[in-house]
């Protein structure tokens, strides 16, 4: 179904009335201030930027009578209509259509319907104008974002329909899925559980950070992070000896691990300079031989 809006419009009665009883704005020589420059400098730079900002439909991005314009914020999109012809304006399918506002609601019919159910219902603004000659802009507001158009009504030719592409959400869509392969592939090859060895422990501070386990192949070893790791800076690892001193060693950053292309006994993970954060990662075995010997 259908609707049109009923959008706020003030009569020429109703804004004379309101004009009449608004206070008069006092002039920089009735305020006793120091004149001001004119606007037509501000004005200018208003127009300028305006007419930087709209962007013209582009042939090679129509798709049939579609032209599909990438979304910026900011950014003006130019709608060409004609009387008697609908430009469907179709918005991000699952996009939640907040409000509608044209800066002209008489010459213009605008209304808004939708297509599909469930993940791909789609809101489209519907508009037309009564003439041709006219110009408005129409601004459209959704859970997402806002849309900033300018409308142009012609004698005959007018866009069937327009829609837009989302740069930034195809970048973070491919970010996600890029994370997910990531977390799901191996941390190495030709890794066999049963030669793996999970006797560590994992002691000193709770951090964000903390690793989950550390365990090694005989030759790796590897130290898992929670995924918090990927959004916070990341601690380097020290090699403590037996004298207690901590050396910094290689390792790799592979996912949510860190593999370090030797066994060790004793490593620290620290972060921050006057209050410093310490997580140790012990090699159980290590310890047993410690109390062994002592």
């Amino acid at each position: 179904m259908t609707r049109i809006f009923a959008i706020a419009a003030l009569s020429t009665t109703a804004f004379a009335s309101i004009v009449a009883t608004e206070p008069s704005l006092a002039t920089p020589g009735q305020s006793g201030g120091a004149s001001h420059a004119h606007p037509t400098a501000s004005v200018a730079k208003v127009a300028a930027a305006n007419k930087a900002a709209t962007v013209e439909p582009a042939q090679q991005s129509f798709i049939n009578a579609v032209q599909v314009y990438p979304y910026h914020e900011g950014t003006i999109y130019r709608v060409y209509t004609a009387p008697e012809r609908v430009t469907d304006i179709a918005l991000q399918p699952g996009e939640v259509l907040g409000a509608v506002a044209s800066g002209d609601t008489v010459r213009w019919v605008i209304g808004d319907t939708t297509s599909g159910s469930g993940d791909t219902k789609r809101t489209h603004v519907l508009v037309k104008p009564f003439a041709a000659g006219l110009s408005t802009n129409l601004v459209i507001t959704t859970d997402r974002r806002s849309y900033h158009l300018q409308l142009t009504s012609t004698g005959k030719t007018a866009m069937a329909g327009l829609s837009w592409s989302y740069p930034q959400d195809a970048l973070i869509a491919l970010e996600r899925a890029q994370a997910r392969a990531e977390a799901a592939a191996p941390v190495a090859a030709g890794l066999q559980l049963e030669q793996l060895d999970f006797n560590y422990a994992v002691s000193g501070d709770r951090p964000t950070w903390r690793p989950l386990r550390a365990f090694d192949d005989g030759r790796q070893t590897f130290i898992e992070f929670p995924a918090t790791l990927a959004v916070g800076e990341a601690p380097p690892l020290f090699l403590v000896d037996g004298n207690g001193e901590a050396q910094l060693v290689n390792y790799r950053v592979k996912g949510r691990f860190y593999i370090v292309d030797r066994l060790f006994d004793v490593a620290e993970l620290r972060l921050g300079t006057k209050e410093q954060t310490v997580v140790r990662v012990t090699r159980i075995a290590a310890e047993k031989r410690a109390r062994r010997g002592s």
